[in-house]
C-alpha cells in the first residue's frame, strides 16, 4: 500500500465502532461516516482501508470478536461437546456476531466477491467445526455430515432471519437429539 501505514490503534478503533454501532443500530443503519465519527476519524482514513462497510464489519468481526470464539469442545462425550458448541455458537449469533453476519449475508446476496470472502473466513471455518464435532460420534457413522451441517445452521440461520422461535439452549439440545436418531 502506498501512502502512511496503518495505525493499529486507529485500526482497531474504526473495527470497534463498526460493531458498536451495528450492535446499537443494526447493520442496515451502519455508514462510513458513523464509523468514522464514532471512531473519532477521518472519513478519508476510512475509506482508504476498507472500500464498503461490508469490508469494515468482516474485518471487524473475523479480528475482533474472533477472540471471543471459543474453542471448539473436545470433552471426549461427542454428544455433550455438540451441546456445548450449539449453545456457544447460539449465543454469539445472537450477539453483535450474528448481526453482522446476517447483514453481511444479505449484501452477499448481490456481491459474488463478498459471498465468497465471507465463506472463506465465516461460514466455512464454522461448519468445518461443527463436521469435527459431528464426526466423533455425535450422528450415526453413516449420517452425511455436510447435509447434518445444513440441517443444523440451516435451523439456526432461519429462526434468526425469521424470528419465530427462539435460537437458545433448548434448540441446542433438541437439535442434538435430533440428530442422534437419525438412521
Amino acid at each position: 500500500m502506498v501512502g502512511r501505514p496503518r495505525s493499529e490503534v486507529a485500526r482497531k478503533a474504526i473495527l470497534r465502532a463498526a460493531l458498536d454501532l451495528c450492535a446499537r443500530d443494526g447493520y442496515h443503519n451502519v455508514t462510513m461516516k458513523g464509523i468514522a465519527q464514532a471512531a473519532g476519524s477521518g472519513r478519508q482514513t476510512v475509506y482508504r482501508w476498507w472500500q464498503t462497510k461490508a469490508q469494515v464489519l468482516m474485518e471487524g468481526l473475523t479480528d475482533i470478536l474472533a477472540t471471543e470464539f471459543p474453542p471448539t469442545p473436545d470433552s471426549g462425550d461427542p454428544r455433550a461437546d455438540l451441546v456445548t458448541f450449539l449453545e456457544q455458537t447460539f449465543a454469539l449469533a445472537q450477539g453483535v456476531a450474528g448481526q453482522v453476519v446476517v447483514g453481511l449475508m444479505a449484501d452477499a446476496q448481490t456481491d459474488p466477491g463478498l459471498a465468497a470472502e465471507l465463506r472463506a473466513r465465516i461460514i466455512g471455518p464454522r461448519r468445518a467445526a461443527l463436521r469435527a464435532v459431528l464426526a466423533r460420534g455425535a450422528v450415526p457413522a453413516d449420517v452425511d455430515l455436510e447435509l447434518a451441517v445444513d440441517l443444523v445452521f440451516g435451523a439456526m440461520w432461519y429462526r434468526l432471519l425469521n424470528r419465530h422461535a427462539e435460537v437458545n439452549e433448548e434448540l441446542a439440545e433438541e437439535i442434538t437429539g435430533l440428530l442422534a436418531r437419525i438412521r
